[in-house]
């Protein structure tokens, strides 16, 4: 139900809902898709933090899109003096755990 509203979503809630779902265990594919668009739409949006949830929530629970982490980790890149410590380190985590190559994100960080 709620990937049908998702287009309404800002970036924290998008980051929220796809957080609630990995922290619960919920594999939600229509929804975590949908989240992916979303997000990729807005991206510029998105504060570092939220950056860093969105990549860890689909990491945490194994979601592959190549593409969306692809913009991610450009934006994250030009962002890079604004991440703190902690959402640097999760933004690595992720990529690393989902075996995502990300050289200049790695080289950034």
């Amino acid at each position: 139900e709620s990937e049908k509203h998702i287009g309404s979503f800002k970036p924290q809630e998008l980051a929220n809902i796809a957080l609630a779902f990995a922290t619960l265990g919920v594999r939600a594919p229509q929804l975590f898709d949908a989240i992916a668009r979303e997000s990729e739409k807005h991206i510029g949006s998105f504060k570092p933090q939220e950056l860093a949830n969105i990549v860890t929530t689909f990491a945490t629970l194994g979601v592959r899109t190549p593409q969306r982490f692809d913009a991610i980790a450009r934006e994250s890149i030009q962002r890079i003096d604004t991440f703190h410590p902690q959402e640097l380190v999760n933004t690595a985590w992720a990529f690393a755990t989902l075996g995502k190559p990300a050289p200049q994100l790695f080289d950034a960080i």
